[in-house]
């Protein structure tokens, strides 16, 4: 798992997989679905309703921190705990999906969460 905006190996994940509406889950509990993917190589991600959360909102999650994938009980992983997923860089507006200072700033917290674990 070298790249954060790439999908690991051996997770479950079969490449243009369509995963939304996949609930998803924390290292310490669910924390919503997939409200949509992008599948570009090098830039997969998932952005995650957190509705469950009081104030819900979306977050954006690199592929690179998706742990397991189940297509059967249509489930994404993810290493991440919950406050850490909330302590996370804020995703306000689709055009943040684009922007490299957002993006190089996601890439980076999620980076430092994996070498923590």
């Amino acid at each position: 798992m070298s790249d954060v905006w790439a999908f690991g190996q051996d997770i479950g994940y079969v490449a243009g997989q369509p995963l939304t509406g996949f609930s998803v889950e924390a290292a310490d509990g669910a924390i919503g679905h997939v409200e949509r993917q992008e599948d570009t190589p090098g830039m997969q991600n998932l952005v995650v309703d957190t509705g469950v959360w009081k104030f819900g909102r979306s977050v954006l999650i690199p592929a690179g921190a998706v742990t397991a994938v189940d297509a059967g009980s249509q489930t994404v992983k993810l290493a991440s705990s919950r406050d850490e997923i909330k302590a996370a860089p804020r995703f306000a507006t689709d055009s943040e999906t684009t922007d490299p200072a957002y993006l190089t700033e996601v890439g980076a917290y999620y980076l430092s969460l994996r070498q923590s674990h």
